[in-house]
């Protein structure tokens, strides 16, 4: 029922196939470009296309143009200095994940930062050790460097230590990590980050805290227990802890609830009044001042064992080339990493764009990512995306652009030449603190499981499957059956669609789906069939075992009972049994007529077309049969195939598309193909897809047109229920009964408007 006053529109015009509708409207038809054609599009240059060229390889240009100085530069001042002192405390913390001294992770926090300035296309983004990526790390620096045990048996590890070792490990992977990115950014295959869902990343982040969880708690404890990497590693690692529980250092439990409580406390009193507060309370870096002197103070080292974060050498080490074998060892760990670091990174900064009202492009944030770790990783630093903590920091305290950040990375140079060594008496636990404190985003994500469950299982089984893999099986393993999983379900969907049988709604050109409306208009011997789906080979068979489905029968066991049938004729009236009158066919043997064996050994015979040129007159097959021959009883004559959602055909659904479409033609079904793409028919065409049989006129522009054509040729349609029904456009069909089905038992109105 349509509500008071809603608008209406009237449209009058002729009824269009696609034939008819190009030939009216001179249709143009266009040259596509061939490959060749793109590949020199894409190596052509000119004066414009360089310039575009050299503004997207160095941003920096584009926005250094528009920079508002007198605008910007003090809230990137403020927020360079607050990013700063998170980036050289988190730089720290994360450095614990990834098994290496703490001082390298203020090498991360520096060096990719001065190269993404230049690169990135992001304006808000704070690039440096992101967690996920420095436990990543980490399973590799232990699996080839151990806690316990001989180091793998690597060129280039002689006259090391362990630690040179482990750095060394982390910026060769490093390194083949960013020549990875690099690489993409170079082919311009952004594009992969697409694959990972937004269902499949948080899926995994939470894997990820998890692991980060339990890596802290040995820190947190005051425990040694060795780094363990591979598949149920987590496991392991829970084991050590608990064997050497009773060995818990009290003292640094007692600071690690201490500043876990406080720092939770600040961040959520930060949330509830960020709209109040100028800058966000940086509790964890006045909480770790703090530390810091009450250690210092107190020597907590020597008076109650707790392991500190110890010397911190000043300035920088020279850079150093990355080993090649190392490269053989990680290469399966690097790509993930790669695929990791850029997927969050990029997540984050389509957030701030959409925000800011900027684009960034993910192929230059491949490029700025790929070379900013292989120049860090050049100076000892490892693996950098953005933490998601530290970005919102340099969002919320008025950053504009990644001036920001390069100040930021200034703080950090400073800590590490000058005022490093003012940190060397904080306890390693106030680090692992830190990082717990800091998971609460990323664990909190397990409130999205009992959502996606309600909405859609299938994403939920991807969040759940990748989870559950990245805990046992470690996050390199896991984000792969992450992605096997999520492939799978996008396979099962494309595969298997929700096909429907649509019905016209009373009194409108407007087709839904059967089963979900009362008031309907259903012509008799006509049946519309959708299929929300692409074709492909994979979901062909699914397709015409549907529409066998819908339409009720199947019409290759049709065509050949029929064929048998005839060939019985036949034989009957060579024979002389059976004799064609005015009324029909006429048994004149007085016996009863036995049914014989038929000859199927020819099956192709059979699914040819029924022939009638060597009979007296055509075979009504819905009369009643002679010489006790049954033939399937078929009311439908007219079938229509919805196409509005089908994006692609490919070759083997071609084939099984024109077979399905030549079984219902060859049992008298006409079929109707609406709304199909212009790309489809211009493939179908080129494909030679149509015949004698099989013909480009039974394409329609829309499901209406269709439907008026088929009660124009076939007006008993509608002569069954109503009265009078009157279809109104400029083709009128006027017919002595309607054929109008409804649901509900209230009167029909004499005049159904279609």
């Amino acid at each position: 029922m349509m509500t008071t006053g809603a608008r209406r529109y009237v449209v009058a015009r002729p009824l269009y196939s696609e034939e008819s509708f190009s030939e009216e409207h001179e249709k143009i038809y266009r040259q596509r470009k061939t490959l060749l054609d793109h590949i020199k599009q894409y190596f052509t240059c000119d004066a414009k296309r360089a310039k575009n060229a050299a503004l997207s390889i160095l941003p920096i240009i584009g926005w250094m143009k528009i920079y508002r100085f007198k605008e910007w530069l003090f809230s990137d001042i403020v927020s360079g200095v607050s990013t700063g002192l998170v980036a050289v405390l988190q730089g720290l913390a994360y450095c614990l994940l990834a098994s290496l001294p703490p001082w390298y992770g203020l090498f991360s926090a520096f060096f990719p930062v001065i190269i993404y300035f230049f690169l990135g296309t992001s304006r808000h983004i704070s690039v440096g050790p992101f967690p996920v990526l420095c436990l990543m790390i980490g399973s590799v620096v232990t699996r080839l460097v151990p806690d316990d045990g001989m180091p793998a048996n690597i060129t280039g590890f002689e006259g090391l230590t362990r630690d040179d070792q482990r750095v060394l490990v982390a910026s060769s992977i490093t390194f083949l990590t960013g020549v990875m990115q690099l690489a993409m950014g170079v082919l311009q295959v952004g594009f992969v980050v697409m694959y990972l869902s937004d269902t499949l990343v948080s899926g995994f982040t939470t894997a990820a805290a998890i692991h980060i969880l339990v890596s802290q708690l040995k820190f947190v404890f005051g425990l040694q227990v060795p780094g363990i990497s591979g598949p149920l590693s987590l496991i392991y690692t829970l084991e050590s802890i608990f064997r050497g529980i009773t060995s818990t250092n009290v003292c640094d439990v007692v600071i690690s609830l201490v500043i876990m409580v406080v720092v939770f406390i600040v961040k959520e009193l930060n949330d509830r009044y960020k709209s109040k507060l100028p800058v966000p309370i940086p509790i964890e870096v006045i909480m770790t001042v703090v530390v810091c002197g009450v250690s210092y103070a107190f020597d907590f080292k020597n008076r109650f064992g707790i392991d500190v974060v110890g010397h911190i050498p000043k300035g920088y080490e020279p850079p150093v080339a990355p080993n090649l074998y190392i490269f053989q060892e990680t290469a399966v760990e690097a790509f993930p990493m790669a695929i990791v670091g850029f997927a969050v990174a990029f997540s984050v900064a389509k957030v701030y764009s959409v925000k800011h009202d900027y684009t960034i492009d993910g192929n230059q944030e491949l490029i700025a990512f790929g070379v900013s770790n292989i120049f860090g990783a050049s100076f000892r630093s490892f693996a950098a995306s953005t933490a998601l903590s530290r970005s919102a920091v340099q969002e919320s305290t008025g950053g504009k652009t990644q001036v920001a950040g390069l100040l930021s990375a200034i703080i950090v140079m400073i800590v590490t030449l000058a005022i490093g060594f003012l940190l060397e008496p904080l306890p390693k636990s106030v680090l692992g603190a830190v990082i717990i404190v800091n998971l609460k985003g990323m664990l909190w994500q397990f409130k999205e499981v009992p959502y996606l469950w309600r909405r859609d299982k299938p994403d939920c089984v991807v969040w759940l499957g990748t989870c559950i893999a990245s805990i046992l099986l470690g996050l390199d393993l896991g984000l792969a059956v992450g992605l096997g999983v999520e492939l799978i379900s996008v396979v099962l969907r494309a595969q298997f669609p929700r096909c429907s049988v649509l019905v016209n709604i009373k009194g409108t050109d407007i087709y839904k789906d059967r089963k979900d409306y009362i008031n309907i208009y259903e012509p008799e011997g006509v049946i519309i069939f959708r299929i929300p789906s692409p074709i492909f080979f994979a979901n062909i068979e699914f397709f015409k075992s549907k529409l066998i489905e819908a339409v009720g029968f199947n019409p290759l066991r049709v065509l050949r009972k029929r064929n048998k049938a005839l060939r019985k004729i036949r034989k009957l009236l060579q024979k002389g049994d059976l004799q064609w009158t005015t009324k029909g066919f006429l048994n004149t043997s007085c016996g009863h007529i036995q049914e014989s064996e038929e000859d199927e050994s020819n099956m192709e015979e059979l699914d040819l077309p029924t022939n009638f040129k060597d009979l007296p007159a055509r075979v009504d097959w819905n009369a009643e049969l002679p010489a006790n021959i049954v033939v399937p009883r078929i009311d439908l004559h007219s079938l229509i195939l919805d196409f509005s959602a089908v994006s692609f055909l490919d070759i083997s659904a071609l084939k099984g598309l024109k077979t399905a479409l030549k079984e219902l033609i060859r049992i008298e079904v006409e079929v109707y193909i609406v709304a199909c793409d212009t790309y489809i028919l211009e493939k179908l065409h080129s494909c030679c897809f149509f015949d004698d049989e099989v013909q480009p006129s039974m394409f329609f522009l829309t499901i209406h047109d269709a439907m008026l054509h088929i009660l124009e040729k076939h007006p008993e349609s509608t002569e069954k229920k109503s009265n009078f029904g009157k279809i109104i456009t400029t083709v009128t069909v006027h017919h002595t009964g309607g054929g109008l089905r409804s649901r509900d038992k209230n009167t029909l109105d004499p005049e159904t408007k279609f």
